[in-house]
């Protein structure tokens, strides 16, 4: 057996020990100069830029800090961020340059099975050629994938990482001064510390009920039109539609700015009306109550549309002979909505109610924009009593400074939301079926 397979083992060894000797040995030269002259090229360029940047990782920085004098800057210091930064970059790029290197060594383990099988190895172009019939899909996404790392998990690595240093003000911000790993300690703060507990509880409980709300509003009031725009003597159809689609297709910033104009509660029309028909205004942005209960109505405006044109399209996709069947057998209009309706429309669209809870627990635009957090509750820090966690968090960090705690709120969404999706996924019957079809 050790005979058999001599070829393969010599060959990857040598690519192990360094790229491209395994295919040189495998009489695939052109091939393995260019493995060779990529890894000379990463030893002599970048080998000392990379150790530079695992040690900006690893410390964040010596001891010098920016030193100013009249105004001037004397000593230019370490700047902590684009230290973490530049070590996650090449952090990336090394993990790449492994994923080259792993490839190398099976290559040369392949080439040399085939001449242990007394196949004779691919030239160079034959290699090329290969490599574009068997792995054209992989090439096409490859891009894409270079592209997502960078734009996606770069982001996603700092943003954890932040939550592991003391990066918040008005101490710990550079350039002026360094940022430190604090490890865990950050996370036990929000917990250990009363005023940062009670703001997360107190945010954390009124994202989820609010999720909820917004999602079943929207998602009940949607099927309820689809169902009165579908019945059999409502005429017109197409102008109801038209007419009910229009809150969706105004873009929302526009909608939200007229909708906080109409709850003003010194000008408001809607508090003038409330006035003229002998009733006393509401206090809709300065009460918790009624901002929370205005959010919803108005989000209600904004929803509906969607699941309403949605729905319609579910409908008209129904059989009828579902309904005909049905009615002989003597159900009314209830039991046809409950038994078949419901069910089916809950089938289609369960995947997209799901991404609507998820949608609605970091919609920032609705409640930044129509209430910015408000009113103000003196027990919480830095949050007020409409905001959710993904806008306390926009507070955190561009008002307050407080980078490390959003960090960790952030991760803390991220979990939530993320495993949520996944557990409801997993069990909606849409996704089953296409596993079974699979």
């Amino acid at each position: 057996m050790l005979n058999g397979k001599v070829h393969a083992r010599i060959g990857a060894l040598l690519s192990l020990l360094f790229m491209g000797l395994g295919q040189i040995y495998n009489r695939q030269f052109v091939k393995g100069l260019l493995y060779a002259l990529l890894e000379l090229y990463v030893l002599v360029f970048w080998s000392k830029p990379f150790v530079k940047a695992m040690h900006g990782l690893i410390t964040l920085g010596d001891t010098v800090q920016q030193r100013n004098a009249r105004g001037a800057i004397v000593v230019q210091g370490d700047h902590s961020i684009i230290l973490m930064i530049t070590g996650i970059i090449f952090a990336l790029l090394f993990v790449m340059f492994i994923a080259v290197y792993a490839i190398n060594v099976r290559d040369a383990h392949k080439v040399g099975a085939m001449r242990d099988r007394g196949e004779k190895p691919r030239n160079f172009a034959q290699s090329v050629a290969h490599a574009w019939e068997q792995g054209f899909a992989y090439i096409l996404l490859t891009p894409a994938f270079v592209f997502a790392v960078f734009t996606i998990m770069l982001p996603l690595i700092f943003g954890i990482l932040i939550a592991f240093t003391n990066y918040s003000g008005p101490n710990h911000l550079p350039p002026k001064n360094l940022v430190d790993w604090v490890g865990f300690e950050t996370f036990t703060s929000l917990v250990r510390f009363r005023a940062w507990s009670n703001t997360f509880v107190g945010v954390l409980i009124w994202t989820v009920i609010w999720a909820v709300l917004a999602t079943f509003s929207t998602y009940f009031i949607g099927l309820f039109y689809a169902l009165l725009l579908n019945h059999r003597t409502v005429r017109f159809k197409k102008f109801w539609r038209t007419l009910l689609i229009l809150p969706w297709a105004v873009p929302g910033v526009i909608s939200l700015l007229i909708f906080r104009n109409m709850f003003n509660g010194e000008f408001g029309p809607i508090n003038q009306y409330l006035k003229w028909i002998g009733l006393q205004p509401i206090p809709w942005f300065s009460d918790p109550f009624w901002a929370k209960f205005a959010i919803v109505v108005v989000n209600i405006w904004f929803g509906f549309p969607y699941w309403m044109a949605l729905m319609s399209g579910v409908l008209t996709n129904i059989d009828r002979e579902l309904y005909e069947a049905a009615e002989i057998d003597g159900a009314n209009g209830y039991q046809r909505f409950r038994n078949i309706t419901l069910p089916l429309i809950l089938f289609s669209t369960s995947p997209l109610l799901i991404m609507s809870f998820a949608h609605n627990f970091n919609n920032f635009n609705m409640i930044y924009l129509f209430t910015s957090g408000g009113p103000a509750n003196p027990a919480y820090s830095y949050a007020g009593s409409t905001d959710i966690l993904i806008s306390w968090i926009y507070k955190l960090t561009l008002e307050q400074n407080k980078f490390n705690m959003a960090s960790v709120v952030s991760i803390f969404i991220f979990i939530v939301v993320a495993g949520f999706s996944i557990w409801n996924f997993r069990k909606t019957r849409a996704f089953k079926e296409e596993d079974m079809v699979q």
